[in-house]
């Protein structure tokens, strides 16, 4: 991707919808970078970001309804080439002269949609007949002037529009979604078709981009990063590393709360791999000492958070001070591994609900003292995945599962305590050694392992009554932790693990599955 095209996103507008995020993902995955912005931008602040194109997103509202999401309408006099997605098709209706009614026939679901005449560019190399994704009450009754109709369903005479001198582009159907069997065709028409943009925005061009940023703003400083050993912390300490390589310095905090294996598979693998300067803080009795008693996810998190940074911060002045010895630069800065879901559920998705806090985004305390380097904000975690293995990062940590900050205190639904974290630890670590052995990492997103440390359930093992604690297991299936389903292990995998957990790990005698979707249940319990 040339410079000229980093710096010129295409503009996906959030309405207030979760798809939203989708919408950028599926531009991306065209090849093309895409930048989320609230409803609420201003016609100056596009021509500010001087954008190749905009998606207006769906939204839960009618155009019509009071308070319904605003958007500066003097956008659409810039000339920039623009898809209206549901709400956002509506919207683009409205705007330019044409009418949208309630006409009563609501379209939720799949939906069958005819293409009109030839589709246009837009819906070029789709079938005449195809399979949508609705979700809608409001229809677009008459489209605007100078604007060909593309496509109709029973319930909406005007479902797709186009005015291909203008660049103006609209469907009612979420394109976005894979229920929609076309719908990636769609994009990419107006990506490539319609606009002209090429497909040449990967991850090496997301590598040379951001070292080129953290150097600009990273300058002689010197930085330290929070390494966790998950995905997102590794592939962005790397990042930094490859950018300014010796004034960074990787720090691991084990909290206690992490899984079997992890400290020694940073402190090994991920430094061999990467030649990161590593210090390792062990804080684990400082951290269960600060959760004793707390039974509130929130502050949990909020806790664990708060201690990481405490912990960065007492290293931070052992480093000061070594720096003075050395006559070095100061600590200016500190790394994570924030990715746009965790901005999203923690709120600042343009709109979005906040669903939880995430150390990394809303659980900082208000007296940090460092700037931030967020090298991955804008991305999705199969983009960090990639950007790690042309990093050189091991397949085993690239690979890993999601895991979150807060670690196993958020899988632990209760107090933590040294004795529940061990319980868990060995009941997670059966889990993934069998779900490897049954090839099945490949096919699952992530599968946290919960107890219920709060509840006992009756059980029998040997000839004893017992009282024992439940274990959940969590296997779910996305694309990227927007939305999720659960994933339909074999039994045979299930039958074992739970067989190995009740005989292998104290104080349990039971193992259930959890089989609720994302929404409405998020993948952690906590």
């Amino acid at each position: 991707m040339s410079s000229d095209t980093a710096q010129r996103p295409v503009l996906v507008v959030d309405f207030g919808a979760q798809y939203a995020q989708l919408i950028a993902r599926r531009v991306r995955e065209a090849g093309v970078f895409s930048e989320l912005v609230a409803h609420s931008v201003t016609a100056d602040e596009v021509k500010a970001k001087n954008p190749v194109a905009i998606i207006l997103s769906g939204g839960p509202s009618s155009v019509y309804a009071e308070g319904a999401p605003d958007f500066d309408t003097s956008i659409f006099d810039l000339g920039i080439p623009t898809l209206g997605i549901c709400y956002g098709f509506q919207v683009m209706a409205k705007a330019l002269g044409g009418e949208v009614a309630k006409t009563g026939r609501r379209e939720y679901g799949a939906t069958d949609a005819t293409v009109v005449g030839d589709g246009g560019t837009l819906l070029a190399g789709t079938p005449a007949d195809q399979n949508v994704w609705m979700s809608h009450g409001d229809s677009v009754a008459t489209a605007p002037e100078g604007f060909d109709v593309l496509a109709t369903t029973l319930a909406t005479p005007v479902a797709a529009f186009g005015n291909a001198e203008a660049c103006f582009y609209g469907v009612q159907w979420h394109p976005e979604v894979k229920h929609s069997d076309h719908g990636q065709t769609i994009i990419e028409n107006f990506l490539h078709k319609a606009v002209g943009l090429p497909a040449d925005w990967n991850s090496g061009s997301v590598i040379e981009e951001q070292i080129a940023k953290i150097r600009e703003q990273v300058g002689s400083a010197r930085v330290i990063s929070a390494l966790s050993g998950g995905v997102d912390s590794a592939v962005s300490t790397a990042l930094v590393h490859r950018a300014i390589g010796d004034q960074l310095t990787a720090v691991f905090v084990d909290h206690g709360l992490l899984r079997k294996g992890e400290r020694e598979q940073v402190e090994q693998d991920y430094v061999a791999s990467t030649g990161v300067r590593l210090i390792t803080v062990d804080a684990a009795d400082t951290f269960l000492g600060h959760l004793e008693g707390v039974t509130d996810p929130e502050t949990k998190r909020k806790i664990i958070g708060r201690e990481f940074i405490r912990a960065f911060e007492k290293v931070q002045l052992e480093l000061v001070e070594e720096a003075k010895k050395d006559d070095g630069a100061p600590i200016k800065f500190l790394v994570q591994g924030t990715l746009y879901p965790d901005v999203v559920e923690s709120g600042g998705g343009s709109g979005t609900a906040n669903i939880k806090s995430h150390h990394n985004v809303g659980g900082l305390p208000d007296d940090l003292d460092f700037g931030l380097i967020e090298p991955l904000r804008t991305l999705f975690k199969d983009e960090v995945r990639q950007i790690g293995r042309e990093l050189g990062i091991p397949e085993a940590i690239v690979g890993r599962q999601p895991f979150p900050g807060p670690g196993l205190g958020i899988r632990i639904i209760g107090e933590v305590t040294k004795d529940r974290l061990a319980t868990l630890r060995e009941a997670d670590a059966i889990a993934r050694e069998e779900l490897t052995a049954a090839g099945l990492d490949q096919e699952i997103w992530q599968c946290p392992v919960v107890l219920l440390a709060d509840v006992r359930s009756v059980g029998v093992q040997g000839d004893g009554r017992t009282y024992g604690h439940p274990i959940v297991l969590r296997p779910v299936s996305s694309e990227d932790a927007m939305t999720a389903d659960w994933t339909r292990l074999p039994y045979e995998t299930l039958a074992k693990i739970s067989n190995r957990i009740t005989n292998e790990v104290a104080d349990v005698n039971r193992v259930t599955l959890d089989v609720t979707s994302k929404p409405p249940a998020t993948i952690e319990w906590e």
